[in-house]
């Protein structure tokens, strides 16, 4: 159950967060005080610089080091790929009409 929430949350995120990755922040910090057995507003700020300087899209490694936290390696998973699927359905959504 927890991935599916995982899941849902990051799909949320990965949808209304345009801007790229410090626009997760916010979010981020939502979630934290919605379900603060994830992670804490306190962690967050690790986050931040973790993923700022590990290499990589920053809101990707956020959402890998978030689902990390909440749920181990298969809640980095499930975190990182909602975040890509709304950006991943919408391109594929616009080559078919462009095809067309």
């Amino acid at each position: 159950m927890t991935y599916l929430l995982l899941f849902w949350e990051f799909f949320k995120i990965g949808l209304f967060a345009v801007g790229g990755g410090l626009a997760t922040i916010p979010f981020l910090y939502d979630l934290s005080s919605k379900y603060p057995s994830w992670f804490t507003s306190e962690m967050l700020g690790n986050m931040i610089a973790v993923s700022e300087s590990t290499p990589g899209p920053i809101g990707i490694n956020m959402a890998t080091y978030a689902g990390y936290q909440a749920a181990g390696i298969l809640g980095s998973l499930s975190a990182t790929l909602a975040l890509v699927s709304p950006a991943l359905v919408i391109i594929i959504i616009i080559a078919k009409f462009l095809e067309n």
